[in-house]
């Protein structure tokens, strides 16, 4: 690549890649041995924009984030060393780039109209974290995807659980320890497809040092975990165990407890263990909720609860609720966010708790007393904390 050339796409790139730019992939390679392709895109973190970017390189995946400024340099090396042809589109222009077999560098620019601008961003693919075509091994063995790197389309609403739920773990992230390991525990992590998706994003996406702890009841489950954990050499800091989080005493203290469709008090046993351990985070996703349904009763909502489905909900939104003010009581910032769409599941209700730094609690014993005696229920959580 000529001193000009360089000069003319260095400048471009400078104007390009920013919060506006919308995806950059570079293709037809040089040569054979290196990178086959490379695809980048923005992503917003706590220190700013970075661009996200995926490697494929033979059968293996690799991903970096990179400043903007370090961005430019590494398209512009691709672009002068790797491949012949890249892609970037933006918001307001799509530009091409390419390179000749003697190094000489072509670029083209082409504006966006402002009829396709509106069709562009209604028609947009939602940007998933576990884009299609990552090969990742994982979802390959656990049935989301095929090697090909294609959502399996039976698997679609999974692979949108997936991405949703690593969604939170991005929103918390700020919140959680930093400078050493993170201790994370898993409680009924059954097939693990999260288990697996949340340590993939931490260790390999993010460069966290993680120590991450499955727990189920099922023997035969947790031994095809520890497999699968085996074979991508995960298992040194993902390890599976068979044992009930209410007396599971492995560890002194976690960073992060998940539990995710926990069935009935389960998950009140998970809760208060997270709140003893001084967990900075917790990320629950409620099942089952069957304790307050046999024990509802008001003379007033009679004529309501005499509907089995309208009470069986109820009840179900109770026992959550409550369970968000007493994390709030323990010293935590608790909010009910919705999982997934109500299309694809009922269980769709994520309470998600974050310590307070300033140790402070909301006190509101008396208010929640108050609805227990109204609603005449006794929750287990009350007596576990």
């Amino acid at each position: 690549m000529n001193i000009d050339d360089k000069e003319n796409l260095i400048s471009k790139l400078k104007k390009i890649i920013n919060a506006d730019c919308i995806s950059v992939v570079l293709s037809n390679p040089k040569n054979k041995e290196g990178a086959t392709k490379v695809k980048a895109r923005p992503i917003e973190t706590k220190e700013g924009i970075v661009f996200q970017f995926t490697e494929y390189k033979g059968t293996q995946v690799f991903h970096s984030n990179l400043s903007a400024d370090k961005t430019i340099a590494a398209i512009t090396k691709y672009m002068e060393e790797d491949f012949k042809q890249g892609q970037i589109i933006c918001k307001e222009e799509t530009v091409t780039v390419l390179s000749g077999n003697k190094g000489n560098i072509s670029i083209m620019s082409r504006k966006v109209k402002s009829e396709s601008k509106v069709g562009l961003a209604h028609n947009r693919k939602k940007r998933y974290i576990l884009e299609e075509g990552m090969k990742i091994a994982f979802l390959e063995d656990l049935g989301v995807m095929t090697k090909e790197g294609k959502i399996v389309q039976k698997m679609y609403d999974k692979y949108r659980q997936i991405n949703r739920f690593l969604e939170f773990v991005e929103d918390i992230l700020p919140e959680l320890p930093t400078g050493r390991e993170l201790t994370i525990l898993d409680f009924g992590c059954g097939k693990s497809y999260l288990t697996f998706a949340m340590y993939y994003y931490l260790k390999i996406l993010k460069g966290r040092e993680v120590k991450m702890i499955g727990l189920d009841l099922k023997e035969d489950v947790i031994d095809k975990c520890n497999g699968l954990s085996r074979k991508y050499g995960y298992n040194e800091d993902l390890k599976f165990l068979k044992g009930d989080i209410a007396d599971y005493d492995g560890v002194d203290s976690i960073d992060m407890v998940v539990t995710l469709h926990a069935c009935d008090t389960a998950t009140d046993y998970a809760l208060a263990k997270a709140v003893k351990w001084g967990a900075s985070v917790i990320l629950s996703v409620p099942c089952c909720q069957h304790e307050l349904n046999k024990q509802i009763e008001s003379e007033l909502m009679q004529p309501v609860f005499k509907y089995g489905i309208v009470k069986d909900r109820m009840a179900a939104l109770l026992t959550d609720a409550l369970r968000a003010e007493y994390l709030e009581n323990c010293g935590y910032r608790t909010q009910i966010l919705e999982f997934i769409d109500m299309e694809h599941t009922p269980k769709n209700l994520l309470i998600r708790g974050v310590l307070r730094k300033d140790g402070s609690c909301t006190d509101n014993k008396n208010k929640l007393n108050s609805i227990e005696s109204f609603y005449n229920v006794n929750p287990i959580l009350k007596s576990l904390l």
